[in-house]
């Protein structure tokens, strides 16, 4: 795998020359390869709840979709492929329709809170549910509550991770309350200790 041989098209290095940063990006082609997901990646995506995915319809155009469940519904099958259940939704079925004409696609991946992104390209493959009961099994989501319409595996072709320049922290209501729970339970002991000598000065008043 070597996400720069892929992403550094000729036009792509044409401008790099122009503006300076051809050199700097010849060596990370040199050093990029690799043979597939690390536990690095691994750990990463197994922690989101969300991902986008990229695929280009017939028109020429690239569409962007919003996937998104509980943490790890995008599971890691192997060091070279990952998979999930795809859900029933609002029944347009554009990614769906563009990856029959075009099997390659791009996954974004971004964790506000640690200013972390994970770029992609994979090649997709889409797998009726009845043909796979084992691979359903083991992208099942237990109990949460979603109606499955077929299975997507990408087979990873390269990933790349971007830099934290410019990503705005953001935090999820979830990491918001880890983030308070001491807090929350300083003020729950202080307003005990308050009720209780309130409750005494009230008896030695009496």
């Amino acid at each position: 795998m070597n996400y720069p041989e892929i992403a550094f098209t000729k036009e792509v290095k044409t401008l790099q020359e122009k503006f300076g940063s051809r050199a700097a990006y010849a060596r990370m082609e040199d050093s990029r390869t690799t043979d597939g997901l690390s536990e690095e990646e691994i750990d990463f995506i197994m922690q989101q709840d969300y991902f986008y995915l990229s695929t280009i319809s017939e028109s020429g155009y690239p569409y962007i979709q919003f996937r998104g469940g509980p943490k790890g519904f995008l599971k890691v099958i192997d060091h070279h492929t990952l998979g999930f259940i795809d859900f029933e939704g609002n029944k347009q079925y554009i990614s769906a329709g563009n990856i029959k004409t075009n099997n390659k696609a791009a996954l974004f991946f971004l964790d506000q809170a640690s200013r972390t992104r994970l770029k992609m390209f994979a090649e997709v493959e889409m797998v009726a549910l009845a043909d796979r009961p084992d691979l359903y099994e083991k992208l099942d989501l237990g109990d949460y509550q979603h109606k499955p319409k077929f299975i997507m595996l990408f087979k990873v072709q390269g990933y790349d991770w971007n830099c934290p320049q410019h990503i705005t922290p953001r935090y999820t209501a979830e990491e918001v309350q880890e983030a308070l729970k001491g807090h929350l339970e300083e003020l729950e002991r202080l307003k005990e200790e308050n009720a209780r000598l309130r409750r005494e000065r009230a008896e030695l008043r009496g």
